[in-house]
C-alpha cells in the first residue's frame, strides 16, 4: 500500500483515506501543545491543509509520523512568529511554561486532585512523555517523534515521571515542587 499509494489513488481520497482517521488523535496532541482550545482547533486545521498540500508527494507510509512531523514544524512555526524575539534559535516553549498546563486540558475532572498536583509538579521533560504517554494514549514512537527524541528517553523519562509521581503521593509532598 505505501509505495504505490500516490499513484494509484487521486490525492483528494488519499487524504480522505489516510489523514481524516487520524484527526482525533492530531487533536489530543494539538490540545497538549497548545495554550487552549482554539489554538489546537488552528494547529490542527493548520497541520491538515499542509498535509492535504503535499498529499501528492507523500508515499503513504507512516502516516501518523508524517502528520507529527507536519504538525511539529506548524507548530515551531506559529511560536516563531508569536515570539519572535524571545525564541530566537530556541524553536519550542516547554510545556511548563505555558499558563495552563496539558494536564489542566485533558485530565477529566473527576481524577483524584492530588495526582493532578503530583503531576503538575513534575519538571517539563517529565511532564511532556507522561502526558503524550499516559493521558494522550500516544506510543513510544510517537511520543518520541513529537519531542525529538529517542524511543528510549521516553522510556526513561516515563519511567521516571510515574516513579516520582508515586513517590509524591506515597509521601504527601503536594506543595512544593518535586526534585528533578
Amino acid at each position: 500500500m505505501a509505495a504505490d499509494l500516490n499513484r494509484t489513488i487521486a490525492p483528494k481520497d488519499m487524504f480522505e483515506e489516510l489523514v481524516v482517521p487520524e484527526i482525533e488523535v492530531l487533536m489530543r496532541v494539538a490540545r497538549s501543545l497548545s495554550e487552549g482550545q482554539y489554538e489546537a482547533d488552528d494547529l490542527v486545521q493548520e497541520t491538515l491543509l499542509r498535509a492535504y498540500r503535499s498529499i501528492g508527494s507523500f508515499d503513504g507510509a507512516h502516516v501518523r509520523a508524517w502528520l507529527f512531523t507536519i504538525m511539529r514544524n506548524a507548530n515551531m512555526n506559529r511560536r516563531r512568529r508569536k515570539l519572535p524575539s524571545l525564541l530566537g534559535n530556541a524553536g519550542l516553549e516547554s510545556f511548563a511554561e505555558k499558563s495552563k498546563g496539558p494536564e489542566e486540558l485533558t485530565m477529566d475532572a473527576s481524577t483524584d486532585g492530588s495526582v493532578l498536583r503530583a503531576v503538575a509538579q513534575l519538571s517539563p521533560k517529565l511532564l511532556a512523555v507522561i502526558t503524550l504517554v499516559d493521558v494522550d494514549q500516544l506510543s513510544y514512537e510517537e511520543a518520541a517523534l513529537i519531542l525529538e527524541v529517542p524511543i528510549g528517553t521516553v522510556m526513561s523519562r516515563l519511567h521516571r515521571s510515574r516513579r516520582r509521581v508515586r513517590a509524591m503521593l506515597q509521601a504527601g509532598h503536594l506543595e512544593g515542587k518535586a526534585d528533578r
